[in-house]
């Protein structure tokens, strides 16, 4: 891509761009794959995206409908091509729509991010709590490794009650075809688990062992009434059965956990996990309490079109955390108080991330530190701790070099900021003490 750029009176640049075919035509293609994603296409081997969405949607143009999502995947190698770092982004202006087989150019107006200055640049002075780890995480860990190998034994026999496990035997047909899935000889239950709809459960409640029932039950989401899709069964109850938590010793751990020596190493290893978990925490929440205080120094305007970016970018990110863990953004806001109320906290924390930010960068320019390639490799590494070879290929690859590039300079920056601190940390809270009983008062002499 060709890019050449001019200074403009408002402080802004015009960067005027020319893509080549090649770039035009991976800028579609990558373009038509982003839509196939978002519509759920099925793409089958030897089958182009354009193919697929003609058959499966009717789309006989998809370069068409993406032409949009094409220029904007344009735009950050524009910005990129002349390491330029943009306040917020930039609206492309085109002249023409982009064609397989032309080159393609199209205009930015980039306003650049200001470089703002810190009252002071002397070291910080922050207060942290002491690094401790709770005995009681270690044994948290071990029960739940216990609860894990957990076994059902023979109970003594009783009628089925809410939370009871047993053993059974089930039958179970549909429209008199016989649902193997769902059949058993033999098969451990809990009632109250929501293993099956509370119209089986119901019907099992108060059976004795070696009793036989035969009943039909509702598959859940079937209207009341309907009878169609309903499963009939046969279940008898073979054994009552109760859970047996398995003691963590020596034995134990030999037997099902032979790569430890004992018991007193399996608590070991797990303490060394949980301190190396608990350390990289720790060492990100005093990173985070030295770019607050330092924060607090910065001093400038924030222009709006900077913080409508921002805050534009959370909503986003936090939109999709939200559907992602299926909970509706509009019942979130309620439960943070309601639309005033979240965005004053969205407000907030907008000005917070773009304070903090800036303050590094100033602290990075003052201090003359430099980028190298390990401190990129860092950025990856916290981006994306499995795979951080993939994340610097696919920010580079899209044009994103400039952002991976400020995350590094802010993450050296925060790091020569906490190096430099004078840190302060909490003494460890003593237990309370329980409270003394009240001495009683002598009965008064009778007289």
């Amino acid at each position: 891509m060709k890019v050449t750029e001019k200074k403009l009176d408002d402080g802004r640049i015009l960067l005027e761009a020319v893509a080549s075919t090649a770039e035009v035509s991976h800028a579609l293609t990558m373009a038509q794959y982003g839509f196939a994603q978002q519509m759920g296409m099925q793409i089958m081997p030897g089958m182009s995206v354009a193919q697929a969405a003609e058959q499966q949607l009717g789309i006989k143009d998809l370069d068409a409908i993406v032409q949009q999502q094409a220029v904007e995947y344009l735009v950050p190698f524009a910005i990129d091509k002349r390491n330029i770092m943009p306040a917020y982004p930039a609206e492309p202006k085109v002249e023409a729509p982009l064609k397989r087989g032309q080159t393609f150019s199209f205009e930015l107006r980039v306003a650049p991010k200001p470089d703002y200055e810190l009252t002071s640049y002397e070291p910080v002075s922050i207060t942290v709590p002491p690094f401790e780890i709770e005995q009681a995480e270690v044994e948290a860990q071990i029960a739940q490794i216990a609860e894990s190998y957990a076994e059902f034994v023979a109970d003594e026999p009783h009628p089925v009650a809410d939370g009871d496990g047993f053993m059974l035997a089930l039958e179970a047909s549909q429209n008199g075809e016989k649902m193997e899935n769902l059949s058993t000889e033999g098969r451990t239950y809990l009632t109250g688990m929501g293993l099956m709809p509370e119209d089986f459960e119901k019907h099992l409640i108060g059976m004795n062992v070696g009793e036989t029932k035969s009943f039909s039950f509702a598959l859940p989401g079937a209207a009341e009434g309907e009878t169609g899709d309903a499963v009939d069964c046969t279940v008898t109850i073979k054994e009552m059965q109760k859970k047996v938590i398995p003691e963590i010793n020596d034995e134990w751990v030999a037997k099902n956990l032979p790569m430890y020596r004992d018991a007193a190493a399996l608590r070991g290893g797990i303490n060394d996990r949980l301190t190396a978990d608990r350390r990289a925490q720790y060492e990100a929440y005093k990173l985070q309490v030295a770019a607050a205080e330092l924060a607090k120094r910065f001093q400038g305007r924030i222009a709006d079109e900077v913080y409508e970016a921002m805050q534009k970018t959370l909503l986003a990110n936090m939109r999709g955390q939200l559907q992602q863990q299926g909970i509706p953004f509009e019942q979130f806001v309620q439960s943070q108080g309601g639309e005033q109320q979240f965005g004053m906290l969205m407000m907030m924390q907008t000005r917070e991330m773009l304070v903090q930010g800036y303050a590094l960068d100033a602290l990075f320019r003052h201090e003359k530190l430099t980028l190298t390639d390990e401190d990129i490799d860092a950025a990856c590494r916290s981006m994306n701790p499995q795979n951080p070879e993939a994340t610097r290929r696919e920010m580079e690859e899209n044009g994103r070099g400039f952002a991976l590039r400020e995350a590094a300079e802010r993450m050296k920056a925060n790091q020569w900021l906490l190096d430099h601190a004078n840190v302060t940390v909490e003494a460890p809270q003593a237990p309370e003490a329980p409270e003394a009983p009240e001495a009683s008062q002598p009965e008064p002499a009778a007289e």
